[in-house]
């Protein structure tokens, strides 16, 4: 078992682990150009945060210059470093709610990347956390599978942790949208639902 966990890098000396944490909830109500703050919810969500991740004692804490970013992490640590190419990636949101990306997949992965090679370079086996956007991540998560561009279709909850483990050329997923540190995140409603499963023992549907 323990080869089988060396094998992904399970604790193996000399691993970088990163993680790649989603900021916490913002208000809706303003335009994501004009930078929205964190809302009351999102507050909790990163004292919460907070509370978790300082009990592992990151050696650093990386942020993307957007204040919902920033807010969240410095529900961490005073000391945030602030790299701005750890924005979101550009997009548009039609009224059908189908994404326009102004910024493409590879050009994403390329400057998310970069930001983890610089971050290995100076935290060589240590633990560090990177606080940026789903569509960011998703980038960044993608490269890391050896998936292509685009073909990760998730979106992280907000404040969830991914983990990344890093040793030499080798690169490992730990974890994907972890929130254990919620209570529990909220479940939507599912729209337009035609079938519900049938009771223990009764093989029938209902109509909504």
């Amino acid at each position: 078992m323990r080869s089988l966990e060396a094998a992904f890098l399970i604790g193996v000396e000399g691993v970088t682990e990163i993680w790649l944490v989603r900021h916490a909830d913002c208000y809706r109500d303003v335009v994501v150009a004009e930078d929205p703050p964190l809302s009351a919810v999102g507050r909790d969500q990163a004292e919460r945060l907070g509370q978790r991740v300082r009990r592992m004692k990151p050696a650093a804490v990386y942020s993307s210059p957007y204040r919902r970013a920033t807010e969240t992490a410095h529900a961490i640590t005073d000391h945030v470093r602030v790299d701005e190419r750890l924005v979101e990636m550009a997009m548009e949101i039609d009224e059908d709610g189908t994404l326009d990306f102004q910024e493409t997949p590879d050009s994403a992965v390329t400057r998310m990347r970069s930001v983890l090679d610089d971050v290995i370079r100076e935290h060589h086996g240590e633990r560090v956390v990177i606080v940026s956007h789903g569509g960011a991540i998703i980038a960044c998560l993608t490269d890391v599978m050896h998936l292509e561009p685009g073909r990760l279709r998730m979106l992280p909850y907000y404040t969830s942790i991914s983990t990344v483990r890093v040793l030499g050329d080798r690169w490992m997923v730990g974890s994907l949208g972890d929130v254990a540190h919620l209570e529990a995140p909220p479940v939507q409603p599912l729209r337009r639902l035609r079938r519900h499963l049938p009771t223990r023992g009764k093989d029938k549907t209902t109509s909504p």
